[in-house]
């Protein structure tokens, strides 16, 4: 700028565009820079939170701050994958097994995806346009093994007050029975809608279940200890507990496909582990008098 006079408008905006294209690049760079670590974050919280609604199947297991959650997770990790709306397998995730780093989980933003085709299926009123919506769903499972105990989680997302709500339920193996449930969100009000995301509001979920129907859950203002299928709504926060309790049931209710094969299938694995019963017994004496 030599020969420029730095007193005029001129010297300055042009220092002005500058110094904003400089201070741009810097920040540009800076971000790119921690993309990778940001993404890493996001996956490790992610997977905090499948852990933590699986662990809760088991109140020996608990999943904290001190918690290696990567090591966790590839140890009791089973299966992991998604689903369409017909139930059938969509997918695969890596679970790691090889190396934690590998591990690939939905981000919330994966979840949102979702959640706009569920409610463009439940929007529609044309049979066939609901069919195809079906099969693009990619609906996330996952397994696990808790000390021998079979625990599936599935996620569920929504509109808060303020922002997406999201949050993980683990099912028992009849597909139903609640073993466990975790929330988050991005902009609750403190000390109100934000309670979703502490203990003694999620783990009311827990030996509750899913029913059937169009009203599969629901979270609702008032008593519910005789409803199974219902939980209470946070007292001031009945807004964000009544959406909570709506994007359970929606995304639940696209999973029934899934979980009543998985029910079935747990069935027929009681059924032919169960010993056969003596035909003796079952035979009556030829006498009046009883079987010696």
């Amino acid at each position: 700028m030599t020969g420029m006079n730095t007193n005029g408008n001129t010297y300055t905006v042009v220092y002005s565009t500058v110094l904003v294209i400089l201070v741009a690049a810097i920040l540009a760079f800076v971000a790119m820079s921690l993309q990778d670590k940001q993404n890493e974050n996001i996956k490790v919280e992610t997977i905090t939170k499948v852990l933590s609604a699986a662990a809760q199947a088991d109140e020996s297991v608990t999943v904290d701050e001190t918690t290696d959650v990567l090591d966790m997770y590839t140890k009791n990790i089973v299966e992991a994958f998604y689903v369409d709306g017909n139930g059938e397998v969509a997918g695969e995730m890596n679970m790691g097994k090889d190396n934690p780093k590998n591990i690939q989980v939905p981000s919330t933003a994966d979840l949102k995806k979702q959640n706009d085709i569920l409610k463009k299926i439940d929007g529609s009123k044309d049979e066939s346009e609901k069919a195809e919506l079906l099969k693009t769903l990619s609906l996330p499972v996952f397994v696990f093994d808790i000390n021998g105990k079979k625990v599936t989680v599935i996620p569920c997302y929504g509109a808060g007050l303020w922002g997406p709500i999201w949050g993980y339920v683990a099912l028992a193996e009849d597909g139903k029975t609640i073993d466990g449930a975790i929330f988050d969100h991005k902009g609750e009000t403190p000390g109100l809608g934000a309670k979703i995301a502490e203990a003694p509001f999620y783990t009311s979920f827990k030996g509750k279940a899913f029913g059937t129907g169009e009203k599969v859950f629901a979270v609702e203002k008032g008593k519910h200890d005789d409803d199974p299928t219902c939980v209470d709504a946070i007292s001031g926060a009945t807004i964000t507990s009544q959406a909570l309790g709506r994007g359970i049931n929606m995304w639940a209710k696209y999973y029934q496909p899934y979980l009543r094969t998985m029910a079935a299938a747990e069935a027929d694995a009681e059924m032919s582990a169960a010993p056969a019963d003596s035909t003796s017994a079952s035979i009556p004496s030829e006498s009046n008098e009883p079987v010696k």
